[in-house]
């Protein structure tokens, strides 16, 4: 028999605090640390960028992708981003909408609190031209679904979210919830996040959407001053129990182990947020240098600028977008690829440019030694 929603068990009536504190104030603390790390880093929207990019694979991959940061970055500069032609390019679609889902999430942040609107104008973007766009991108389901083995019957399934009738008042319900106060914003946080899987208000997507709702919280509630906050690395890791501790709190009504597990997860991965963030503005700060001495140009550092937002790129797009004079962006190039800071992943082809790779940003992002 499938495990049902738990209708009428939102929110929780209770929670075993004892059993929490000992992971709250670290919790919290990691987040602040971070946080202290990003505001020494100057537009960490461009330099984080690998870091948003990995975030957008794992979170996908949790839900049965196979792209990596590579593959996905290599195919955004072959141009040709709205080709689906095979299992893996659209993958790598999802991957893409994924990231800008969470930019344009981010900034409608700045007009609309986080809400069900905000959430379903994100799903559309997220779905948009998709494997999930005949799904009804941005609205909620009108139909019964459940999970499960692929092809499964609801008697067969492994879960059954809430029924589409008392959908709009649970959704409603875990609005208020996010604005309501609360003991500690991250028990907050990871009480949301559950209760969104569980009533999985899309036909697709649910699972990506509760986990990007994750940074977007985090803004919101002003514990981060910008949502570059990525947890997909450790719930991946710990996939099968991040799927059993979801499961027990409508099967059991096991609130407390779910939020303990969380608290774990935010510990463990701010620390890793943290530690890539030093690194790569430890590599800014260290090519920025070398940038100079090996440029002697007033656009060395606008170029770098360009290689860390874009670690994978066509030599056309960095000689139409980087805003360098030509002939100074060609030598620049040139420069930098024979001195071993890029890499030719492929080589230049007739009319078709080639593609460079920034291997130790890339390396910093995984996490080892991928490139």
């Amino acid at each position: 028999m499938p495990v049902l929603y738990h209708q009428g068990g939102f929110p929780p009536p209770a929670l075993d605090w004892v059993h929490l504190l000992p992971l709250i104030g670290p919790a919290n603390a990691a987040v602040a640390r971070y946080e202290g790390v990003l505001h020494g880093i100057p537009n960490p929207n461009v330099l984080l960028s690998p870091l948003t990019s990995q975030e957008a694979v794992l979170s996908s991959r949790i839900e049965g992708t196979q792209a990596t940061l590579g593959e996905v970055l290599e195919f955004e500069a072959g141009g040709d981003i709205d080709d689906e032609s095979t299992p893996k390019k659209a993958d790598i679609r999802e991957v893409l909408n994924y990231r800008a889902a969470l930019a344009e999430a981010t900034a409608l942040l700045d007009t609309l609190p986080l809400s069900q609107r905000l959430v379903r104008l994100t799903h559309a973007r997220l779905m948009q031209g998709v494997r999930g766009r005949s799904k009804d991108p941005g609205e909620y389901r009108r139909i019964p679904n459940w999970i499960g083995p692929e092809g499964c019957t609801i008697e067969q399934a492994r879960f059954v979210p809430c029924s589409a009738e008392h959908l709009p008042d649970a959704m409603s319900a875990w609005e208020h919830y996010l604005h309501d106060p609360a003991p500690d914003a991250l028990v907050q946080l990871a009480i949301a996040h559950a209760e969104f899987e569980a009533i999985h208000p899309f036909l697709d997507g649910n699972g990506r959407l509760g986990r990007l709702i994750v940074p977007l919280f985090l803004k919101a509630k002003g514990l981060l001053s910008r949502p570059n906050f990525y947890l997909s690395e450790y719930l991946e890791s710990h996939r099968d129990e991040y799927y059993d501790r979801l499961l027990a709190v409508s099967r059991d009504g096991d609130w407390t182990g779910w939020c303990g597990f969380f608290l774990k997860a935010i510990i463990t991965q701010a620390g890793t947020n943290q530690a890539k963030a030093q690194a790569i503005h430890a590599l800014y700060n260290q090519r920025k240098d070398w940038m100079v001495e090996a440029t002697r140009s007033q656009y060395g550092v606008r170029a770098l600028d360009w290689f860390f937002s874009r670690p994978i790129f066509s030599a056309t797009d960095f000689f139409l977008h980087v805003d360098i004079p030509e002939a100074t962006a060609k030598r620049i190039l040139r420069l930098v690829r024979d001195n071993g800071l890029l890499r030719e992943i492929r080589p230049s082809s007739g009319r078709r440019a080639a593609v460079l790779a920034f291997p130790e940003l890339l390396n910093i992002s995984e996490g080892k030694d991928a490139f």
